[in-house]
C-alpha cells in the first residue's frame, strides 16, 4: 500500500510539473501575442494632426473598393466620392444622421456604453447579433483604418483607437470625416456623392425627407437606399422621422 501511494504521488507531481511547465509557456506565448498585438495598433495609429483639419483623406473601405473595381472592373460601378466640409452640408442631414446612427454623439466619449449594453440586450432576446451599438467615432475609425470584419479582436483595435479618437480631434471633425466616407450605395461614397446619385443635387440642398432617406440608407447601403426603396429601408425611414419628431 505505502508502494502505491508513493507511486501515485510520483504521477501526480510529475503531472503538476508538466502543467506548470506549459503554464509558463503559454504565459510567455500570451505575453508576445499582447506585445505583438500592441506593436501592430502602435502602427495603427494615425498622425492625428493630419487628421483633425485639412482635406479628407480617402477612407480604407474606399481603396478597397478601388482595388476590387481594378480587378472586377466589368461588375463594380465606378467609384464616386466628392469630400465636402460640415459647414457645405444641410443641416437636416447632419441631424438625421446623428438621430439614426448615435443619438448621445456628443454626450459620451466615443464609446456608448448604454447603446451597447441595449443592442446585447436585443442580440440576446433575438439569438443572433443584429444590432452592434456602434457609435459614430467607431464607425468613422473602422472605415479609415480597419475593415468591415467583426471578430473579437478587430472591435478590441476599433475601442482603443477610438478613445485615441475622441481624445485628439473634436466631435465636428469627427462627423465631417463619418460623413465624407460612409458608404451610401455600391461605390458611393460620402454625402455629396450620394446626394448627387440620387437626386441631382448638392448635400447642401438636401429637404429634410431626402436627408432621412440618406440616413436610413446607412446601414445596409448596397441593398436598401432611395432607389431600391426595399421594405427595409422604408421600415427605417419612418423609425429616424419618429424620432426626429415628425
Amino acid at each position: 500500500m505505502l508502494f502505491i501511494s508513493h507511486y501515485r504521488m510520483e504521477i501526480i507531481r510529475a503531472r503538476l510539473a508538466r502543467l506548470w511547465f506549459l503554464s509558463r509557456w503559454f504565459l510567455r506565448l500570451l505575453l508576445v501575442l499582447v506585445l505583438l498585438d500592441i506593436g501592430y495598433l502602435l502602427a495603427l495609429l494615425p498622425d492625428w494632426t493630419h487628421l483633425s483639419d485639412g482635406p479628407i483623406q480617402k477612407s480604407a473601405f474606399i481603396k478597397v473598393y478601388e482595388y476590387q473595381r481594378a480587378t472586377q472592373s466589368s461588375i463594380l460601378p465606378p467609384l464616386h466620392w466628392q469630400p465636402i466640409k460640415l459647414t457645405q452640408m444641410s443641416r437636416h442631414l447632419i441631424k438625421a444622421v446623428v438621430v439614426a446612427e448615435d443619438s448621445r454623439f456628443y454626450q459620451h466619449n466615443g464609446i456608448d456604453t448604454l447603446a451597447v449594453k441595449s443592442a446585447m440586450e436585443y442580440n440576446l432576446a433575438q439569438q443572433r447579433f443584429v444590432y452592434g451599438g456602434s457609435t459614430i467615432s467607431q464607425q468613422m475609425i473602422k472605415n479609415m483604418l480597419l475593415s468591415p470584419s467583426r471578430d473579437p479582436l478587430r472591435k478590441w483595435h476599433e475601442l482603443w483607437l477610438t478613445l485615441s479618437l475622441e481624445r485628439n480631434i473634436s466631435k465636428q471633425r469627427i462627423l465631417e470625416i463619418y460623413l465624407n466616407v460612409a458608404e451610401l450605395g455600391q461605390g458611393i461614397y460620402g454625402v455629396e456623392a450620394a446626394a448627387r446619385h440620387y437626386w441631382g443635387q448638392s448635400a447642401r440642398q438636401l429637404t429634410l425627407d431626402q436627408a432621412i432617406e440618406l440616413a436610413a440608407t446607412l446601414s445596409a447601403p448596397a441593398k436598401n437606399n432611395p432607389i431600391t426603396r426595399t421594405d427595409y429601408f422604408l421600415r427605417q425611414k419612418s423609425k429616424i422621422s419618429r424620432n426626429i419628431g415628425l
